[in-house]
């Protein structure tokens, strides 16, 4: 994930060009002022992932001190190290210049930058379109990135299921991928001369620092509502997080969703280099406003109209009235970039660039039973995901349960959500991490018990997860919906600190075969 190819650079010129204000970086004793001149290729903060050239960045961890590993990456071909204070009490003998700084987690972002040269003054990077929002943040990416195509662009794609920077699809671990590789693929996509790239942008890789000195061309804005508590402690807190990409040190132009008040808030963050979507309600005043929606097969068509000018017409395949709106902030986000009109007219009418699939979001395995897997894991999504897939005839069943060690308090609200949107609920694992599964399972059915005793709605606990959807499908009929909630693409459950390999995809197509109900065959990227 990094250039073949990368123009040596010295420490003291990656040094002198770290931001205004950045903690100062000063030889650590014994290192001679030569040191200074030391050619860099290259940047890790993982000792594994070292490569001849490469400037170590020892950085202190929740459970151990990457200086412990100083002789790993020395070994590995490693061309300095650069520590703090508690680090250099620690490091091995390993013969490589050392330099020291305070707060040395701020300086990874703007070092890889300097380093990779990942986003030059001379217009040869890729023009880079970033998105945040609690929900859509993956399909608004898949949706600028087939928009792009069929305008004719080569693309780059950094987000939750995979990495492209043309040629094979890497399959992602992280939303976003730390520093080192963020600017690594950016410098990577400039060396295979690519036109742009679109990248998810959560708000742990902005509290992280994974997107430090990181510009983006355009930034876009989903949404806000409840998840990663556990990480923010508050709505509050959270929107803080998301709302540093909208600054001006991160982002030159924005589009934001102001479907309720957070989007508001968001875009007067902004300022004068945001405009404004809205996409439900009435008529507003946004600079970029949905009309005409109307329902077609699962998904749906609208119109996006500019403040001034002729609308565009569009249409989306997938499920969901949400999608309808990732699909005109994708829409928005890549005329605010300036492409032209008539030619994106033509796009959308010849290529259909928003009914591309996106792996485990939204994603349809079977019409009868409707078969869907989603990767809604919070109560809004949840939400919008179980209203979305209700037709006039059948009922609809679903599975789903809660992460561990994660924001308990959305546990019952999901629960509850379901029991009142769905017929079935049937109420199973997701990835426990180390936390008790039935204690889980018992927080999201007290939810579900509580409205289900209202709704008339049948509440179910069955575990492990593929027993789950297998008694999902016992149940259904052709004329029902099934929709597997909450881990979309995802292929490992992880148990205690083991992975268990779990894809709702194949468990659920499975299921649905040998039950005897006709699943269409799928070939593209599932991880």
């Amino acid at each position: 994930m990094r250039p073949e190819r990368v123009r040596p650079v010295s420490l003291a010129d990656a040094a002198a060009a770290l931001p205004p204000g950045s903690p100062a970086i000063t030889a650590a004793p014994g290192t001679g002022t030569d040191a200074w001149k030391t050619e860099l290729t290259g940047i890790s903060i993982n000792s594994r992932e070292i490569m001849p050239g490469d400037l170590y960045l020892a950085l202190p961890g929740a459970r151990h001190h990457g200086a412990g590993f100083a002789a790993d990456a020395a070994a590995a071909g490693a061309a300095a190290i650069l520590t703090d204070a508690a680090g250099v009490s620690q490091l091995p003998r390993t013969g490589l210049p050392v330099f020291l700084a305070d707060d040395i987690r701020r300086l990874v972002g703007p070092l890889s930058a300097a380093v990779f040269n990942s986003q030059p003054q001379d217009g040869s990077a890729p023009a880079l379109f970033g998105v945040t929002g609690t929900n859509g943040k993956t399909t608004t990416t898949y949706f600028i990135t087939s928009l792009l195509q069929a305008l004719g662009r080569t693309t780059g794609l950094i987000g939750t299921i995979e990495i492209l920077a043309g040629g094979e699809a890497i399959p992602s671990v992280l939303t976003t991928p730390e520093s080192p590789q963020v600017h690594g693929l950016l410098a990577l996509m400039r060396e295979r001369a690519l036109d742009a790239a679109a990248m998810e942008v959560s708000s742990h890789a902005i509290s992280y620092r994974r997107v430090d000195g990181v510009v983006f061309d355009i930034a876009g804005f989903t949404n806000l509502t409840q998840d990663h508590l556990d990480l923010h402690g508050s709505m509050e807190e959270y929107f803080a997080a998301k709302a540093n990409l909208f600054r001006s040190e991160r982002s030159r132009r924005a589009v934001l969703t102001v479907d309720d008040e957070w989007g508001r808030r968001m875009a007067a963050v902004a300022g004068d280099r945001g405009v404004t979507l809205q996409t439900t309600g009435e008529a507003g005043d946004a600079d970029w406003q949905v009309r005409s929606v109307t329902r077609e097969g699962l998904g749906h068509s609208f119109e996006l109209r500019p403040r001034q000018g002729t609308p565009l017409r569009a249409r989306t395949g997938l499920p969901g009235s949400f999608n309808v709106s990732n699909a005109a902030l994708a829409l928005a986000m890549v005329m605010e970039s300036g492409a032209d009109p008539a030619e994106v007219q033509r796009a959308l009418e010849e290529h259909d660039p928003f009914t591309v699939e996106v792996p485990g979001r939204m994603q349809l395995l079977c019409e009868a039973p409707a078969a869907i897997v989603d990767f809604a894991h919070n109560p809004d999504a949840l939400e919008r995901t179980l209203e979305s897939v209700r037709r006039p005839e059948g009922r609809v069943i679903v599975v789903f349960g809660a992460t561990g060690e994660r924001d308990q308090t959305k546990r019952p609200l999901m629960g509850s959500i379901a029991a009142r949107l769905a017929d079935v609920v049937i109420v199973t694992d997701d990835d426990p991490h180390d936390e008790d599964e039935a204690a889980i399972r018992a927080d999201v059915l007290r939810g579900a018990f509580s409205a289900g005793e209202e709704s008339g709605t049948e509440i179910l606990e069955v575990a492990p997860r593929a027993e789950a959807i297998a008694r999902a499908v016992e149940l259904a009929g052709p004329q029902d919906t099934i929709l597997v909630a909450g881990r979309g693409h995802e292929v490992w459950q992880e148990v205690k600190g083991v992975n268990l390999a779990l894809d709702d995809r194949v468990e659920l197509r499975a299921a649905l075969a040998k039950a005897g109900f006709t699943v269409p065959t799928y070939d593209g990227v599932e991880s």
